[in-house]
């Protein structure tokens, strides 16, 4: 389903106050610009006239009002996770694929299923794994490795974080850049987090989307630092609590229970930095234009 414009104002029109209302009442909302304009949109036909009604009363947002008394419609209650999905498609998407990975390759069990996703192709016996040369899959036209490293998972834990963690980030950047936007940061980050932990471990078995996590929330929480926004608005004790389980992961505490990718996960945050500073930088400016 795609999202309907509910209405468009002049740039000069502060939709602060009422994008902040929205915010309190939980409802899915996205702002952009087009063509010297700036566009509300919602989720759907239903949600878009709620929100136009609710506009028509609180134009300003009234930040002081007291939403107890305030009784919203149906559609401004919050989101059901089937809304969220029809809103958020592609990040619904990459989870999909990753729940099917994980059944196909039993996570990681079957090896069979999951050399031909690994970034280096491998074979193996009973006692080992045997990997091969990373360039004889490319000149085999086994391109995809580059990517697919992020769509393994080693564990229903390992799995249930990483899909909770991208739900999270992937939704607010699809609602805010738009869904192209969300697959090419994933594809992106995907492929420099995998190529960052190959080059710092060399030939072994990693994967999961970790690398993409860190890539999406280096990304948000710098645009949103440069081009401050809802949609990125997240407490800073998250990035805190990221930031301290990235520096756990590289002591021996962590360690013991498996082999982490803090390559990847450095890799993507540090990628994840500059997408938010480019984009945060051409936000800034179109906003002050």
């Amino acid at each position: 389903m795609k999202p309907v414009s509910v209405m468009r104002l002049p740039l000069a029109t502060d939709l602060s106050g009422f994008v902040k209302l929205l915010v309190r009442l939980q409802v899915p909302h996205r702002v952009s610009e087009e063509s010297g304009q700036q566009v509300l949109w919602a989720m759907d036909e239903a949600m878009a006239a709620d929100i136009l009604d609710l506009y028509q009363r609180f134009p300003d947002g009234n930040a002081d009002i007291d939403l107890g008394h305030y009784q919203p419609r149906p559609g401004l209650s919050r989101p059901t996770l089937a809304q969220q999905v029809r809103a958020c498609p592609a990040t619904a998407l990459v989870l999909v694929i990753c729940f099917i990975v994980a059944a196909v390759t039993l996570l990681g069990d079957n090896l069979d299923a999951l050399h031909w996703l690994t970034f280096q192709d491998f074979s193996f016996d009973s006692e080992r794994l045997y990997f091969l040369p990373l360039g004889a899959s490319l000149d085999a036209g086994q391109w995809w490795r580059l990517f697919t490293p992020m769509l393994l998972h080693f564990g229903v834990l390992h799995l249930a974080m990483n899909a909770l963690w991208y739900w999270e980030l992937g939704k607010r950047v699809e609602i805010l850049q738009g869904r192209i936007n969300l697959v090419g940061l994933t594809l992106l980050f995907g492929l420099l987090s995998n190529t960052a932990q190959f080059w710092y471990s060399g030939p072994t078995l990693f994967g999961g989307l970790s690398g993409v996590l860190y890539g999406l929330l280096g990304h948000v929480f710098v645009y949103q630092w440069l081009a401050p926004n809802n949609v990125y608005r997240m407490p800073r004790g998250v990035m805190v609590m990221m930031l301290v389980w990235l520096l756990a992961c590289m002591t021996p505490l962590v360690s013991v229970f498996g082999q982490i990718a803090n390559a990847a996960h450095v890799g993507g945050l540090l990628v994840g930095c500059v997408t938010g500073l480019l984009g945060g930088a051409f936000a800034r400016r179109k906003l002050r234009a």
